[in-house]
Protein backbone atom coordinates (compact mmCIF):
# COMPACT_ATOMS: atom_id res chain seq x y z
CA UNK A 1 0.00 0.00 0.00
CA UNK A 2 1.33 3.42 -0.96
CA UNK A 3 1.41 5.82 1.97
CA UNK A 4 -0.25 9.18 1.43
CA UNK A 5 1.91 12.30 1.97
CA UNK A 6 1.11 14.47 4.94
CA UNK A 7 -0.65 17.73 4.21
CA UNK A 8 1.46 20.86 4.36
CA UNK A 9 -0.77 22.93 6.62
CA UNK A 10 1.69 25.58 7.77
CA UNK A 11 1.34 27.54 11.02
CA UNK A 12 -1.99 27.55 12.85
CA UNK A 13 -4.08 30.76 12.75
CA UNK A 14 -3.02 31.58 16.32
CA UNK A 15 0.66 31.06 15.47
CA UNK A 16 0.31 33.15 12.30
CA UNK A 17 -1.12 35.97 14.38
CA UNK A 18 1.85 35.78 16.77
CA UNK A 19 4.34 35.74 13.90
CA UNK A 20 2.64 38.69 12.19
CA UNK A 21 2.82 40.75 15.38
CA UNK A 22 6.44 39.73 15.84
CA UNK A 23 7.32 40.84 12.29
CA UNK A 24 5.58 44.18 12.85
CA UNK A 25 7.66 44.66 15.99
CA UNK A 26 10.92 43.87 14.19
CA UNK A 27 9.98 46.19 11.34
CA UNK A 28 9.18 49.02 13.77
CA UNK A 29 12.53 48.52 15.54
CA UNK A 30 14.38 48.50 12.22
CA UNK A 31 12.65 51.66 11.02
CA UNK A 32 13.33 53.51 14.28
CA UNK A 33 17.00 52.59 14.30
CA UNK A 34 17.45 53.46 10.63
CA UNK A 35 15.89 56.91 11.03
CA UNK A 36 18.35 57.67 13.85
CA UNK A 37 21.19 56.12 11.83
CA UNK A 38 20.35 58.21 8.77
CA UNK A 39 20.34 61.51 10.67
CA UNK A 40 23.62 60.76 12.47
CA UNK A 41 25.41 59.39 9.38
CA UNK A 42 24.41 62.19 7.00
CA UNK A 43 25.28 64.87 9.57
CA UNK A 44 28.66 63.27 10.36
CA UNK A 45 29.29 62.72 6.65
CA UNK A 46 28.76 66.37 5.84
CA UNK A 47 31.07 67.47 8.67
CA UNK A 48 33.82 65.06 7.56
CA UNK A 49 33.17 65.45 3.80
CA UNK A 50 32.74 61.67 3.69
CA UNK A 51 30.91 60.29 0.68
CA UNK A 52 30.82 56.87 2.33
CA UNK A 53 29.12 58.16 5.47
CA UNK A 54 26.56 60.17 3.51
CA UNK A 55 25.87 57.14 1.32
CA UNK A 56 25.46 54.99 4.41
CA UNK A 57 22.92 57.45 5.77
CA UNK A 58 20.96 57.46 2.52
CA UNK A 59 21.04 53.67 2.55
CA UNK A 60 19.29 53.88 5.91
CA UNK A 61 16.57 56.01 4.30
CA UNK A 62 16.12 53.34 1.61
CA UNK A 63 15.90 50.67 4.30
CA UNK A 64 13.12 52.61 6.00
CA UNK A 65 11.11 52.49 2.77
CA UNK A 66 11.65 48.73 2.59
CA UNK A 67 10.56 48.22 6.19
CA UNK A 68 7.58 50.53 5.63
CA UNK A 69 6.46 48.30 2.75
CA UNK A 70 6.40 45.28 5.07
CA UNK A 71 4.66 47.30 7.80
CA UNK A 72 2.00 48.31 5.26
CA UNK A 73 1.58 44.70 4.17
CA UNK A 74 1.06 43.33 7.68
CA UNK A 75 -1.20 46.21 8.71
CA UNK A 76 -3.89 44.85 6.38
CA UNK A 77 -6.47 42.16 7.16
CA UNK A 78 -4.99 39.89 4.48
CA UNK A 79 -1.17 40.34 4.35
CA UNK A 80 -0.82 37.68 1.64
CA UNK A 81 -2.87 39.82 -0.76
CA UNK A 82 -0.34 42.64 -0.44
CA UNK A 83 2.73 40.41 -0.73
CA UNK A 84 3.51 41.05 -4.40
CA UNK A 85 3.33 44.84 -4.11
CA UNK A 86 5.53 44.78 -1.00
CA UNK A 87 8.11 42.64 -2.83
CA UNK A 88 8.19 45.07 -5.73
CA UNK A 89 8.82 48.01 -3.38
CA UNK A 90 11.63 46.15 -1.62
CA UNK A 91 13.20 45.11 -4.93
CA UNK A 92 13.17 48.70 -6.18
CA UNK A 93 14.82 49.81 -2.92
CA UNK A 94 17.62 47.30 -3.57
CA UNK A 95 18.11 48.68 -7.09
CA UNK A 96 18.05 52.28 -5.83
CA UNK A 97 20.67 51.45 -3.24
CA UNK A 98 22.89 49.75 -5.84
CA UNK A 99 22.57 52.70 -8.22
CA UNK A 100 23.43 55.27 -5.58
CA UNK A 101 26.38 53.35 -4.15
CA UNK A 102 27.76 52.74 -7.66
CA UNK A 103 27.52 56.38 -8.74
CA UNK A 104 29.01 57.74 -5.51
CA UNK A 105 31.80 55.16 -5.51
CA UNK A 106 32.81 56.01 -9.08
CA UNK A 107 32.67 59.73 -8.28
CA UNK A 108 34.85 59.18 -5.22
CA UNK A 109 37.40 57.21 -7.28
CA UNK A 110 37.50 59.69 -10.16
CA UNK A 111 37.60 62.73 -7.93
CA UNK A 112 39.95 61.15 -5.40
CA UNK A 113 37.81 62.55 -2.60
CA UNK A 114 39.62 62.38 0.71
CA UNK A 115 37.36 62.31 3.74
CA UNK A 116 38.48 63.54 7.14
CA UNK A 117 38.62 61.31 10.22
CA UNK A 118 35.19 60.78 11.83
CA UNK A 119 34.96 59.28 15.31
CA UNK A 120 31.15 59.46 15.15
CA UNK A 121 31.19 57.53 11.87
CA UNK A 122 33.42 54.80 13.28
CA UNK A 123 31.21 54.36 16.37
CA UNK A 124 28.01 54.34 14.28
CA UNK A 125 29.39 51.73 11.87
CA UNK A 126 30.52 49.52 14.77
CA UNK A 127 27.10 49.74 16.46
CA UNK A 128 25.28 48.88 13.23
CA UNK A 129 27.62 45.94 12.70
CA UNK A 130 26.36 44.52 16.01
CA UNK A 131 22.67 45.50 15.95
CA UNK A 132 21.66 44.85 12.34
CA UNK A 133 22.55 41.11 12.18
CA UNK A 134 20.37 40.47 15.24
CA UNK A 135 17.36 42.27 13.76
CA UNK A 136 17.88 40.60 10.38
CA UNK A 137 18.13 37.07 11.82
CA UNK A 138 15.06 37.52 14.03
CA UNK A 139 12.89 38.86 11.20
CA UNK A 140 14.14 36.25 8.73
CA UNK A 141 13.34 33.43 11.15
CA UNK A 142 9.79 34.72 11.72
CA UNK A 143 9.28 35.39 8.00
CA UNK A 144 10.41 31.89 7.04
CA UNK A 145 8.10 30.25 9.56
CA UNK A 146 5.20 32.37 8.34
CA UNK A 147 6.13 31.81 4.69
CA UNK A 148 6.32 35.55 3.97
CA UNK A 149 8.62 36.36 1.06
CA UNK A 150 8.43 40.10 1.77
CA UNK A 151 9.46 39.72 5.42
CA UNK A 152 12.42 37.56 4.40
CA UNK A 153 13.34 40.02 1.63
CA UNK A 154 13.24 42.92 4.07
CA UNK A 155 15.49 40.96 6.44
CA UNK A 156 17.97 40.68 3.54
CA UNK A 157 17.84 44.46 3.18
CA UNK A 158 18.71 44.73 6.87
CA UNK A 159 21.51 42.19 6.44
CA UNK A 160 22.87 44.22 3.54
CA UNK A 161 23.13 47.13 5.97
CA UNK A 162 25.41 44.88 8.03
CA UNK A 163 27.71 44.43 5.03
CA UNK A 164 27.66 48.16 4.39
CA UNK A 165 28.47 48.77 8.05
CA UNK A 166 31.50 46.51 7.73
CA UNK A 167 32.58 48.26 4.54
CA UNK A 168 32.08 51.68 6.11
CA UNK A 169 33.97 50.72 9.28
CA UNK A 170 36.87 49.27 7.29
CA UNK A 171 36.95 52.22 4.90
CA UNK A 172 36.90 54.85 7.64
CA UNK A 173 39.47 52.96 9.72
CA UNK A 174 41.88 52.36 6.82
CA UNK A 175 41.51 55.95 5.68
CA UNK A 176 42.22 57.24 9.20
CA UNK A 177 45.16 54.92 9.81
CA UNK A 178 46.87 54.68 6.43
CA UNK A 179 45.26 57.28 4.18
CA UNK A 180 43.99 54.63 1.74
CA UNK A 181 41.05 56.71 0.52
CA UNK A 182 40.24 54.31 -2.36
CA UNK A 183 39.50 51.27 -0.14
CA UNK A 184 35.94 52.26 0.75
CA UNK A 185 34.59 53.04 -2.76
CA UNK A 186 36.09 49.80 -4.13
CA UNK A 187 34.43 47.70 -1.42
CA UNK A 188 31.18 49.63 -1.85
CA UNK A 189 31.05 48.62 -5.52
CA UNK A 190 31.04 44.98 -4.41
CA UNK A 191 28.08 45.75 -2.15
CA UNK A 192 26.29 47.29 -5.14
CA UNK A 193 26.66 44.03 -7.08
CA UNK A 194 25.19 42.10 -4.14
CA UNK A 195 22.30 44.56 -3.92
CA UNK A 196 21.46 44.03 -7.61
CA UNK A 197 21.46 40.26 -7.10
CA UNK A 198 19.17 40.49 -4.08
CA UNK A 199 16.90 42.92 -5.92
CA UNK A 200 16.49 40.53 -8.85
CA UNK A 201 15.67 37.61 -6.57
CA UNK A 202 13.18 39.70 -4.59
CA UNK A 203 11.49 40.94 -7.78
CA UNK A 204 11.01 37.31 -8.85
CA UNK A 205 9.70 36.41 -5.38
CA UNK A 206 12.58 34.04 -4.61
CA UNK A 207 13.04 35.23 -1.02
CA UNK A 208 11.01 32.39 0.48
CA UNK A 209 8.61 29.77 -0.84
CA UNK A 210 6.74 28.05 2.00
CA UNK A 211 6.17 28.14 5.76
CA UNK A 212 8.88 26.14 7.51
CA UNK A 213 6.36 24.07 9.43
CA UNK A 214 5.05 22.80 6.11
CA UNK A 215 8.41 21.61 4.90
CA UNK A 216 8.52 18.39 6.86
CA UNK A 217 6.02 16.89 4.44
CA UNK A 218 7.62 18.38 1.33
CA UNK A 219 9.79 16.15 -0.85
CA UNK A 220 13.50 17.13 -0.79
CA UNK A 221 13.44 17.98 -4.47
CA UNK A 222 10.67 20.53 -3.91
CA UNK A 223 12.15 21.86 -0.70
CA UNK A 224 15.39 22.64 -2.46
CA UNK A 225 13.75 24.86 -5.07
CA UNK A 226 14.40 28.13 -3.23
CA UNK A 227 17.28 30.10 -4.61
CA UNK A 228 18.54 31.33 -1.24
CA UNK A 229 18.11 28.10 0.70
CA UNK A 230 15.37 29.44 2.93
CA UNK A 231 13.21 26.43 2.29
CA UNK A 232 16.03 24.10 3.07
CA UNK A 233 16.26 25.45 6.58
CA UNK A 234 19.49 27.40 6.09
Amino acid sequence: MTSLPLLALGPSPARRSVLSRRIRLFVAATMTYNVIEAVVAITAGRLASSTALIGFGLDSVIEVSSAAAVAWQFAGRDPEAREKVALRIIAVSFFALAAYVSVESVRALIGADRAAHSTVGLVLAALSLVIMPVLSAAQRRAGRELGSASAVADSKQTLLCTYLSGVLLAGLAVNSLFGWWWADPIAALVIAVVAVKEGRETWRGDACCAPTSALASTPPSAAGSCSDGCCAGE
